[in-house]
Formats: C-alpha cells, sequence, structure tokens
C-alpha cells in the first residue's frame, strides 16, 4: 500500500500548483516553478507505472484537473481512497492466484509421487500423510515436542535435488522438535533415538503454498534421510 500513499502524496502537493484550464506542450522549462512541477508530474508517472501500471491516462489527467480546480469531481472525497484500496487488494488477489497457478505442477507431481510411492515395500504412511521407510531401528527413547535433538540428515525434492545436508556438511544440527516443519515434527516423536529414517513430506508437512528459498518452490514435496543421534 506505500505505492498508493506516494501517489496521493504527489497530488496533495499537485494541489499546491496552478493549473490553466487547457493542456499546454512546453518545449522547455524557464523557470524554477517549472522544473519543479515537472518534477512533481515525472515523479508521479514513475510511481504509477511501477505500482498501476493500468491507470487511465485521459481520465487520470482529467482527475488531477478537477481536483485543483475542486470542480466537477466525479467522486466523493471520502470514497477516494476506499475506491483505491479495493481496486489494490482486487489486484493483490488476482496476482497471488496468478502466481500459485505457476506451481500448480509441483503439487500434481508431489501427489502423484506419493500416490506411487506407498505402495513401496517398506513404507507406511501415517494419518498426516507423512510417509516413511525404517533403514535403520534404534533403541532408544522417543522425544517429546518440548525437546531438543540432534540429528544428520539430508534433503532432496522428488528429483532428486539437493536443497540441504548435515551430511554433506559434515556436523550434525541440534533444534527443538517443535520447531521444525510440521513433517519433522511428527516423525521425530515415532523415531527411537539411533533410528535412520527416510521421509516422505507432502507439502501440507513442509514448507505448504508457499515454499522458501530458491529451490524448494509451492506445493513442494520432500524427502528427508533423518538419523536421531541424541535427545540433548
Amino acid at each position: 500500500m506505500s505505492s498508493i500513499r506516494n501517489i496521493l502524496t504527489v497530488l496533495v502537493i499537485g494541489t499546491l500548483f496552478s493549473c490553466d484550464n487547457q493542456v499546454k506542450e512546453v518545449k522547455s522549462l524557464e523557470t524554477e516553478l517549472d522544473s519543479v512541477s515537472y518534477a512533481v508530474g515525472l515523479s508521479m508517472s514513475s510511481q504509477l507505472k511501477n505500482g498501476f501500471e493500468d491507470v487511465n491516462k485521459e481520465i487520470l489527467i482529467q482527475a488531477i484537473r478537477n481536483g485543483l480546480d475542486s470542480t466537477n469531481l466525479l467522486l466523493d472525497s471520502k470514497d477516494i481512497q476506499k475506491t483505491i484500496q479495493t481496486y489494490f487488494q482486487k489486484k493483490q488477489e488476482e496476482n497471488k492466484k496468478k502466481e500459485l497457478a505457476k506451481f500448480e505442477v509441483y503439487k500434481k507431481e508431489g501427489i502423484a509421487f506419493l500416490e506411487a510411492n506407498k505402495t513401496q515395500e517398506g513404507v507406511k504412511t501415517t494419518k498426516s500423510g507423512l510417509q516413511y521407510s525404517v533403514l535403520k531401528e534404534g533403541k532408544g527413547k522417543k522425544a517429546k515436542t518440548t525437546d531438543r535433538v540432534k540429528v544428520h540428515y539430508h534433503g532432496t525434492t522428488v528429483d532428486g535435488t539437493v536443497f540441504d545436508s548435515s551430511v554433506d556438511r559434515g556436523e550434525p544440527a541440534s533444534f527443538p522438535v517443535n520447531g521444525v516443519i510440521k513433517g519433522w515434527t511428527e516423525a521425530l516423536q515415532l523415531m527411537p533415538v539411533g533410528s535412520k529414517w527416510k521421509l516422505f513430506v507432502p507439502y501440507d508437512l513442509a514448507y505448504g503454498e508457499r515454499g522458501t528459498g530458491p529451490q524448494i518452490g509451492p506445493y513442494t514435496t520432500l524427502i528427508f534421510e533423518v538419523e536421531l543421534i541424541s535427545i540433548n
């Protein structure tokens, strides 16, 4: 909404200057007032292009002239802010839907992958939709949500792209059980210490509709190999 405020600020500043009823084309800026007036116009146009590219130029010019002259106003002053806010809210929603639509392919790929994966030997599925297979079964205690754990992990997308790996860094990671994605929080409470599991995490138990960082887009299903080393 900052762009809206900027536009309105420029319009308010513009009321300090006079405007003839007829639009005149000038070829040069002769006075300081000419330069300031022109600078205000350029500032307004720059912000409009960045935040309101669909502007109707003719109506915009008419509104500025009407506002400066305080005549023939087609909108009541109390409706100005509401009109602008309503428009930009709709635009934001439209842009959000368009952006998310681009990533629907990840959602479909993830669903298809998990549907096929759940039939693989050794793969178990929890009520939440989390899938896992046991690579090594530990004999230690199980963590609670209030615990802090030390783990080694290796994370990839379904196409095998590595996005994070304590294994590759050569150093285990420590964090609260309730301080990670939902799929991990659930799995860490099921794994006895000493276990190594492979987790298949649906997008809604991972980073959801927004994703995170450059490698994990919206609706991305993730795969982790997780070894629970200890409960701190």
